[in-house]
């Protein structure tokens, strides 16, 4: 078993992000993560790449987005930055307040914060760095993160 590791750029396209996100995935099961773990990333990497896709880049199909993977035995990273002027994650409405829960926005960040073990924002917003860790398989075949 071993790394994989790739770094790919692709112009502003849902297509082309689905593309990066099953590549990612396909990594994450060529050594075995769990389900789990790998359902997590699909959801969380959705949301990501389709943020930076229509959010940062708005759709322009000359600007692109950059993706960083690394998998290994213990941890998924995937670094995703948009050519976009980026956004303050703090300034995003808390979909879970009484007043929001009609609003559409906000759902994607949450979603990613529950299913990834870090979500962290830099470069003033327009990257995303996306970290799940390894579940550990228990002696009785229960999974637990990490």
């Amino acid at each position: 078993m071993s790394d994989q590791n790739f770094e790919i750029s692709f112009p502003s396209d849902t297509v082309k992000g689905q593309e990066v996100q099953e590549r990612i995935i396909t990594c994450m099961e060529s050594i075995s993560y769990s389900d789990r773990d790998i359902f997590g990333m699909r959801l969380a990497l959705e949301e990501a790449l389709v943020n930076a896709i229509k959010h940062g880049n708005g759709m322009d199909p000359n600007k692109e987005v950059h993706v960083s993977c690394h998998v290994d035995e213990t941890a998924a990273r995937i670094t995703i930055r948009d050519e976009g002027e980026g956004f303050d994650p703090d300034d995003v409405p808390d979909p879970t307040d009484e007043d929001n829960l009609e609003k559409p926005g906000g759902r994607g960040i949450m979603l990613m914060k529950a299913f990834m073990t870090e979500v962290t924002y830099c470069e003033g917003g327009n990257t995303v760095i996306l970290v799940k860790h390894r579940e550990v398989e228990t002696e009785d075949s229960s999974a637990v993160a990490e």
